[in-house]
C-alpha cells in the first residue's frame, strides 16, 4: 500500500484529530527537540528545515538526532539555495548513510533566481537521485491560498506535474501544505483537490501557539491570508495584538469539517512558539477531547 511508504501511521485509522501529526524544526532547533522528546509518540516525522546561511553539518546533526530519538526524520531540499550537483547529492547521501533517511521534502525555495543548477523541484526529481538513494516518498508544498508568482490554474497543474512524476520514479507524493489561519479555505482546497484526481495524503499545515504578533510576522512572510476576518475566525482580535494564540478553533473546525470528500488528511504543526509549547498544546488539546494517549 503507497500510503505506508508515507509513514507506518497512515495505515492506522486515526483516533482524533491530532493522532499522526508531524513537526517542523530548524537545525537549531535540536537540543528543543531533545526537551520534547518525551512528549513525542515514537515514529513521528519531523521534517528539518532547509535555511540560507545553515551550515550543512548542523542539518545533517538534526536530522541524526531524529532520528536516535526514535522519530521519522524528512530534511528539505530547497532547489534555488543548492549550489551544485556535489552539494546536493553529498548532503542526501549524509542524511541517507547516518540517519536512514527514506523521505524528503522539496521546495524551490525563496532565492528569485538559483544559486546553483536547480531552478525548482521538478529540476530536482528529475535527477533520479531520490530514487537511486533508497527514498520511498517524497513531500511537496501545497498552497491552498494560492502563490504569489503563480495563477491558480498554474498552481494546480504544477502540483499534478509532480505528483505524478514522484509516482512514475516509483516513490510516493504527500502533499504538506503552507499554515494558514482559515479552515474554509483549507477544506474547499482540499475538496477541489480530490475532484481534480489527485488523492495523495495530505498534511494540512498548522501553527503552533506562539505570541500574536510573531504569528503575524510568519504569515506576512509567507504571503498568508490574514485579514480581520479571517483572523477573526482563528480568534485572534486586530484591536489587541498583544499575547498568545493557539490554534484550538482552527483544529475543531477541522475535527468537525474533514469528511471523506477531503481524503487522507493528518496535520502538520509549525511550531512558531517552540516545540515544547507546540507539544504541551497538543496534549492538552487531546485531554480536553478524551483522546490523549499518554
Amino acid at each position: 500500500m503507497a500510503d505506508t511508504l508515507i509513514h507506518p501511521n497512515w495505515a492506522r485509522p486515526p483516533i482524533g484529530i491530532t493522532e499522526g501529526f508531524s513537526l517542523e524544526m530548524t537545525a537549531k532547533d535540536e537540543a528543543s527537540l531533545r526537551d520534547a522528546a518525551p512528549l513525542i509518540p515514537a515514529e513521528t516525522p519531523v521534517a528539518i528545515t532547509f535555511l540560507p546561511g545553515e551550515d550543512v553539518g548542523a542539518r545533517v546533526a538534526a536530522t541524526v538526532a531524529v532520528r536516535e530519538l526514535g522519530f521519522e526524520p524528512m530534511p528539505h531540499f530547497s532547489a534555488r539555495r543548492i549550489t551544485s550537483e556535489d552539494d546536493f547529492e553529498g548532503y542526501l547521501k549524509a542524511v541517507v548513510e547516518r540517519a536512514g533517511v527514506t523521505r524528503a521534502f522539496i521546495v524551490a525555495g525563496d532565492p528569485p533566481a538559483p544559486v546553483g543548477p536547480y531552478f525548482d523541484t521538478s529540476a530536482l526529481i528529475a535527477t533520479g537521485a531520490f530514487e537511486r538513494s533508497g527514498i520511498r516518498a517524497i513531500g511537496i508544498g501545497g498552497h491552498p491560498e494560492g502563490h504569489p508568482n503563480m495563477t491558480v490554474e498554474q498552481c494546480w497543474q504544477v502540483l499534478e506535474m509532480k505528483v505524478g512524476d514522484i509516482a512514475a520514479r516509483g516513490m510516493a507524493p504527500l502533499i504538506v501544505t503552507q499554515f494558514g489561519f482559515d479552515p474554509d479555505a483549507f477544506l474547499a482546497w482540499l475538496k477541489e483537490l480530490r475532484a481534480r484526481g489527485i488523492d495523495v495524503p495530505v498534511r494540512i499545515g498548522v501553527p503552533g501557539p506562539a505570541g500574536i504578533k510573531r504569528l503575524l510576522s510568519f504569515a506576512a512572510r509567507c504571503g498568508v491570508g490574514a485579514s480581520t476576518a479571517v483572523l477573526k475566525k482563528y480568534g485572534i482580535s486586530v484591536a489587541s495584538l498583544l499575547g498568545s494564540a493557539g490554534p484550538d478553533k482552527l483544529v475543531d473546525a477541522f475535527a468537525t469539517g474533514l469528511g471523506p470528500e477531503h481524503g487522507r488528511v493528518r496535520l502538520h504543526f509549525y511550531p512558531f512558539g517552540g516545540l515544547v509549547k507546540t507539544l504541551e498544546w497538543i496534549h492538552a488539546y487531546n485531554r480536553r477531547h478524551g483522546i490523549d494517549r499518554t
